[in-house]
């Protein structure tokens, strides 16, 4: 794999548009409100939203994509339930702001939001005529129990009745290569069942507009598929990877079952596959990037948010259809028009500046979560992603009791750790009731050692709380 690429062969990725700026499952949970420090959007223009175009279709796709994963709920004291009702007439405004302002690309899924977003975003699309926005929705079958050719099936039969409609613009294979075995998972999900030639079918009748697939985990389903295209076996009108200055040399060094994005984006433009990105800030995690940073942007692009870096570093490269967000709050949604009305290409000399700083980012050590919330509910009530976003948040502070008691700040540093860490996560769903089921390691797109993790995080807490 090619984990670097040059500053010459970066541009030669860039648009038209970007050579001549350069001269680029469980969700609805809160995300802090974070396109961070203190960042005001102002209201965005209405009718200068950038457009990709789909080679196959010749449609104008909006470089924003509206990711319906972290859907708004009803009350803020109950955001952190699981059962927490949508807001449907939150989901509803912040969509007619979205179409109003030129997005018109919107992805959902039948795991997302407990089941309920394809049923919270047919309500509100269905509102505006059906030829305004495109609708992308997986096939997510991840239990054993929905690998028949039945179930999978009536799983995207249910899709359209919950979306109120007739055919799905883009539909994709949800999450190849997260199994054990990338390949078999592969194989058990799509292929032995002939579930894939019955989308293929679904395709020729225009019941599927596009068909994908978006990619996790192991490297060898990413390339099999890939294989399948080159042989004429099946076609993919597009593919959705995950792709941020992070992980574009990163991913693979962060965790060994992840993928540069620079390797899978490569794939795609040799074989001219659009690309759909999604993880443009892994999870939010930079959008909350640790203070010396956020001064380093800010001396660059005073009036710009933090995550509107990673939003145009995402969007700048040739082939890129669109860019996903997950948007709770109309602010992240008037954010991130901003940047992509119209779109600011990255130039050769921003690129480097953000592979430094990927650089310090990564030599922070954090725990690679994305709080997407697939591990969740764990069957033993520990509240993962809270667990990790609160040792990654004193990571990111550095404010981390992890230098010794010589340190001076180490007992303040202790203090604020064992507070915080109750204050986060209550007692009974703490890292210490993790018995290492492992039952949440197969659900981690980055395959992240969950339980090996919260042992750790436990005999950490544990040394503090013992300390005199």
């Amino acid at each position: 794999m090619t984990k670097e690429i040059n500053r010459r062969n970066f541009l030669k990725l860039l648009g038209g548009t970007a050579l001549a700026s350069s001269a680029l499952l469980s969700g609805c949970k809160e995300k802090e409100k974070a396109n961070s420090s203190s960042h005001i959007p102002q209201e965005p223009p209405v009718g200068k939203m950038t457009y990709r175009t789909n080679p196959k279709t010749g449609e104008k796709v909006s470089i924003l994509g509206y990711g319906m994963m972290r859907l708004p709920v009803i009350s803020e004291r109950e955001r952190n339930k699981q059962d927490a009702p949508i807001d449907q007439e939150m989901v509803n405004q912040q969509i007619d702001y979205a179409l109003e302002h030129g997005m018109n690309y919107f992805d959902t899924s039948p795991a997302y939001c407990r089941g309920l977003s394809e049923r919270a975003t047919g309500i509100a699309l269905s509102r505006h005529p059906r030829e305004s926005y495109f609708i992308a929705t997986k096939l997510s079958n991840f239990s054993p129990a929905t690998w028949s050719r039945q179930a999978s099936m009536e799983m995207f039969e249910n899709s359209l009745r919950e979306l109120q409609t007739n055919y799905v613009d883009y539909l994709l294979l949800h999450a190849i290569g997260m199994g054990d075995d990338g390949v078999q998972d592969l194989h058990n999900r799509y292929l032995d069942n002939g579930i894939l030639d019955w989308l293929v079918e679904q395709r020729e009748k225009g019941r599927i507009r596009n068909l994908g697939f978006s990619y996790h985990g192991d490297v060898r389903a990413f390339d099999t598929a890939l294989q399948w295209h080159d042989e004429g076996r099946y076609h993919w009108d597009f593919v959705q990877i995950e792709l941020n200055y992070l992980d574009w040399n990163y991913a693979n060094e962060i965790n060994p079952r992840n993928t540069d994005a620079v390797y899978l984006y490569n794939e795609l433009q040799k074989r001219g596959i659009p690309a759909v990105i999604m993880e443009p800030l892994l999870g939010g995690r930079l959008a909350k990037v640790p203070d010396f940073i956020v001064k380093k942007m800010k001396q660059r692009e005073p009036e710009r948010s933090v995550a509107s870096w990673a939003f145009r570093f995402a969007g700048t490269p040739k082939g890129v259809l669109t860019v996903l967000s997950g948007m709770t709050y109309m602010e992240h949604l008037k954010d991130n028009l901003i940047t992509y009305s119209p779109l600011k290409p990255v130039s050769e000399e921003e690129h480097q500046f953000l592979m430094d700083i990927a650089d310090d980012i990564y030599n922070l050590n954090t725990i690679p979560c994305n709080e997407c919330n697939y591990c969740m509910p764990c069957p033993y009530g520990i509240n993962i992603p809270a667990i990790f976003s609160h040792y990654n948040k004193c990571i990111q502070e550095g404010n981390m009791p992890n230098r010794g008691k010589q340190d001076p700040n180490y007992y303040k540093e202790r203090q604020a750790f064992l507070v915080g860490y109750d204050r986060s996560v209550p007692r009974l769903r703490q890292a210490s009731h993790c018995i290492g089921c492992r039952e949440c390691v197969s659900h981690c797109p980055q395959r992240i050692q969950i339980p090996d993790e919260m042992h750790r995080i436990d005999r950490f807490v544990e040394e503090l709380k013992q300390t005199d």
